[in-house]
Order: C-alpha cells, then sequence, then structure tokens
C-alpha cells in the first residue's frame, strides 16, 4: 500500500515553491511518503502593485494559506516567518523552525557596486520601509523608490535591459534559495542594515488535530526544527509583538547565540534592535543579552528566556522614544 503524500499549502512563486519543496523533503526523509505541493493565491500575490501597509501589511501573504490548513486541503503549510502575524492562532501550532539562512539583506546593484560606490542621487528599490529608512540613514543622498513584485521583476529593475534603477535590495535568504547568490554585489552588514525580526527563517505550521493524527508526521518536524533558529527568531518576534509593530513598520531586529564568559555554561542570547523614521533621519535603537541553555530552558512560548529578552528591549525602546516613531508611521 502506497503512504499517502504529505499535502503541503505554499505560495506558488518560485521562491515559496522552492522553500516548501526543500522543507518536505526534509520531513518525508527516510519514511516512505511523498510531498504534494498545494498552490494558494494570497491577497499579496494577486496586488502585486499597491504598498504591502496599503494592502493589509501584515498577513497579506499568510491568511489564505492558513485557511487552507483549517480546511483541511492541506496538511502543513510553509510561511517566510517574517510575514506572519505576532499573534498566534489557537487551532495552529508552529510546530518546526528548520535552520535559519543568511538573514542579512542583500544589495543588486549594476556593474556591481557596493552601497558606499553608488553615485550620489542613486535610485534603490525597496518594498519595505525599514530597509529604505536604514539606506537614507546610511546613505541620505540616496532616492528610495517603491517597489513590488517577485525575485526576477525585482532583480530587472536594476539589472535587466531596461532597468530604471541603480540598484535594488532584496533578503539574500531569497536569492541564496533560488539559486540567484551571482547578482548580489554586496551583502549589507547588520551594523548598516538590521534585517526584519524572523528575516530567512521559515515556518511550518500544522493544526493540532493532524499532529495528534499522524505521530509519524510530528516526529519528523520535531527532527527537522533547529533550536538555535527557533530561540533567536522567538525572542525577535517577541519583540515586535511588544512594539505592537506589524511586518511592514520600519522595525528591525536581529538575534544571535554568542559564546558565553564560562565555556561550560550557557550560551548568551544577544538581541539587537532599532525603530526608525522613514526617512532615517531619527532612530531609537539597542540591545539585550541573557543566558540560555539550548538543551534545557525553554525556547518558545509565554515565560521563555527569548520571549522574555525580546519584551525586556522593546520595553526599553519604547521608554526612549520608539513608540512615536511607529505612531507616526501608522499616522
Amino acid at each position: 500500500m502506497t503512504a499517502s503524500p504529505l499535502r503541503i499549502g505554499t505560495r506558488a512563486s518560485d521562491l515559496a515553491l522552492t522553500q516548501s519543496g526543500h522543507v518536505g523533503a526534509a520531513v518525508v526523509e527516510g519514511t516512505g511518503h511523498e510531498v504534494e505541493l498545494v498552490h494558494v493565491s494570497t491577497h499579496g500575490d494577486r496586488d502585486r502593485i499597491s504598498p504591502l501597509a496599503q494592502i493589509g501589511g501584515t498577513g497579506v501573504f499568510v491568511t489564505a494559506v492558513r485557511q487552507a490548513l483549517l480546511d483541511g486541503e492541506v496538511d502543513v503549510v510553509v510561511h517566510s516567518w517574517k510575514d506572519l502575524p505576532t499573534a498566534p492562532l489557537d487551532e495552529i501550532t508552529l510546530v518546526c523552525t528548520p535552520e535559519r539562512e543568511d538573514p542579512r539583506d542583500a544589495l543588486c546593484a549594476r556593474d556591481g557596486m557596493t552601497l558606499a560606490q553608488l553615485p550620489a542621487g542613486a535610485r534603490v528599490g525597496t518594498g519595505s520601509p525599514r530597509r529604505g529608512a536604514q539606506l537614507l540613514r546610511a546613505r541620505p543622498d540616496l532616492e528610495v523608490v517603491g517597489i513590488r513584485g517577485n525575485v526576477e521583476t525585482r532583480l530587472n529593475r536594476a539589472l535587466g535591459t531596461e532597468a530604471d534603477l541603480h540598484a535594488v535590495v532584496l533578503a539574500a535568504s531569497g536569492l541564496l534559495r533560488v539559486g540567484r547568490e551571482a547578482v548580489i554585489s554586496e551583502l549589507l552588514p547588520v551594523e548598516v542594515m538590521l534585517p526584519a525580526p524572523a528575516q530567512g527563517a521559515l515556518a511550518v505550521e500544522a493544526t493540532t488535530a493532524a499532529l495528534a493524527q499522524a505521530p509519524w508526521f510530528a516526529e519528523r518536524l520535531a527532527a527537522v526544527d533547529d533550536a538555535t533558529t527557533r530561540a533567536a527568531v522567538t525572542a525577535e518576534r517577541s519583540l515586535l509583538r511588544a512594539l505592537e509593530a506589524g511586518c511592514s513598520a520600519p522595525v528591525a531586529a536581529y538575534a544571535e547565540l554568542e559564546p558565553g564568559m564560562d565555556p561550560a555554561a550557557a550560551q548568551v542570547l544577544r538581541l539587537r534592535a532599532l525603530a526608525i523614521r522613514p526617512d532615517g533621519t531619527h532612530v531609537v535603537e539597542g540591545e539585550a543579552r541573557v543566558d540560555l541553555d539550548l538543551a534545557a530552558d525553554a525556547l518558545s512560548g509565554p515565560g521563555s528566556i527569548p520571549v522574555e529578552l525580546g519584551q525586556e528591549l522593546a520595553a526599553d525602546l519604547l521608554s526612549r522614544g520608539a513608540g512615536e516613531i511607529l505612531a507616526e508611521v501608522r499616522a
């Protein structure tokens, strides 16, 4: 008897299909099951012109995919974690966080130019207020141009035969996953361009009922989960939620594990974050650290160390004016 396929709900873009395919292959490895990718059209896919904040911001790439899961049309869904709303759904469990790809932003410029080499007044495309603001912070002379579309559409704005921009900025993770690393002229250091919370990470969701009905499925998802990624991204997302900022807000956060002072003791989880005015003229930034034992400590959920670290840094940023910046943006 042939094992039933694992149905994965995914957006139909090349990047989404590649991500979902890689996750599916890892989950079914050694089980005898095959993977079936089920394409789901989202609001964000259908409207490729309007700015994300205008058509709904948080959730525009997620709601339809999650609905397919709740309706039983698919067994599991794969998201770019940074697209997920920060509020959890009771019926859905975030069961798996595969190892994170490079979280940095990538500059893709004509003639392989770096950010410092772009001419004065250069036109740089991005659909992200966070990226645009940090570009202007580093280079106030640039002209930031809002763009939308899939990876190739955006790259063509700078590298195509009818290019109208000097460069575009995209997530390095997406370019690496679809094999387009050759177009990257510079991986922007986090000191220049702090990533979006959860950038480069994938979130795999299933319903609680499905996990109970298929023990093999739950076991394989647990095997694919990466503890370091879960801890880091949980801290970043906790900060985002505490700031009450959506995924399209000019907020950046990046957490990483570093060695502690005592090699035999826990590691240190370091979280850096900022809120920035869209024109780059005012920024509130900070960082926080905490000891963390990946093997012994809870890495997600209420009261966990990463969640509390995110809340602590968010409170610090709010006390120094981050709320005013975000209120200006919402207005």
